[in-house]
């Protein structure tokens, strides 16, 4: 699965994520970890990001995430 994950959207507390497997793509924003002192913690978002993409991979192994219809 590729993943590619967007910019930390400090307002939102968020990064959007991008999940690619073979022709499905689903795109989602997941909520960023913050340390004890409430900075941003890359590593640790990206720790929650693979956990993510973990679940969203089974999801598409399961048919419940699926490509989109394509447009005529």
């Amino acid at each position: 699965m590729e993943i590619e994950v967007g910019t930390y959207n400090e307002e939102q507390r968020n990064v959007p994520v991008t999940f690619r497997k073979d022709a499905v793509v689903h795109e989602r924003h997941v909520n960023a970890c913050h340390d004890e002192n409430g900075a941003y913690d890359a590593a640790a978002t990206a720790q929650r990001i693979e956990e993510v993409a973990r679940g969203v991979a089974n999801k598409i192994a399961l048919g419940i995430i699926t490509a989109a219809p394509a447009h005529s």
